[in-house]
C-alpha cells in the first residue's frame, strides 16, 4: 500500500507538461460541450495523480508509458512541487464538482476555466502555478525545507535537457 500511495521524485517535466495538455483538452471539452458529467473524470484524474502519481491515472499512464517515451526527451524536476500542483487541481476540480452537484453550474465553469488557465500555462510555457505557490510557501516557512531539499538547494537543479532512451 505504501508504494501505491507514493509520488515519483524526481519527475519528468516533459511528461508533466503532456499531462497538463491532456487536462487542458478535457477542460476545453467540458466548457464547449457544457457536459458537467465530464467533471467526474477531471476530478478523479487529479485525485489519482496527487495520491499515486501516474499509477491510477489513465491520463498519467498514457503519457508516461506511451506519449513521453515517444517524445524521447526528459527534464527531471523535483516531485513535491508537482504533487502540490496536482493537489491544487484536485481541490479546484472538487469544488467544480461540488458546485455542479449543488446546482451552481456557472460556478463550476469558472473553476474549470481556472484549471484550464493553469494547465495551459504548464503545457505551453512550462509555467507551473502550483509550483510557484509551493516555492512561495517554502520561502515563508510554511513548507519545511526537508519536504523538498532539491527545491531548497538551487545548485541541485538541472537545467539541461536529457535524451531518454526507451527500452
Amino acid at each position: 500500500m505504501r508504494r501505491l500511495l507514493s509520488f515519483p521524485n524526481p519527475i519528468n517535466e516533459v511528461a508533466a507538461r503532456l499531462v497538463a495538455a491532456g487536462v487542458a483538452s478535457l477542460c476545453v471539452t467540458i466548457l464547449v460541450t457544457r457536459q458537467p458529467l465530464l467533471l467526474v473524470p477531471l476530478c478523479y484524474g487529479f485525485w489519482a495523480r496527487v495520491l499515486t502519481g501516474p499509477t491510477l491515472s489513465p491520463l498519467g499512464q498514457l503519457v508516461t508509458r506511451v506519449v513521453a517515451p515517444a517524445v524521447g526527451r526528459s527534464r527531471l524536476v523535483p516531485g513535491p512541487p508537482k504533487r502540490f500542483a496536482q493537489g491544487m487541481g484536485a481541490a479546484i476540480s472538487t469544488a467544480a464538482l461540488a458546485a455542479w452537484a449543488s446546482g451552481y453550474l456557472s460556478v463550476s465553469w469558472v473553476f474549470v476555466t481556472m484549471i484550464l488557465g493553469a494547465a495551459t500555462l504548464e503545457a505551453v510555457f512550462a509555467l507551473c502555478l502550483g509550483c510557484k505557490v509551493f516555492a512561495l510557501l517554502m520561502r515563508v516557512g510554511l513548507v519545511p525545507d526537508t519536504v523538498c531539499e532539491a527545491c531548497d538547494d538551487i545548485s541541485r537543479r538541472r537545467t539541461s535537457t536529457q535524451v531518454v532512451r526507451s527500452a
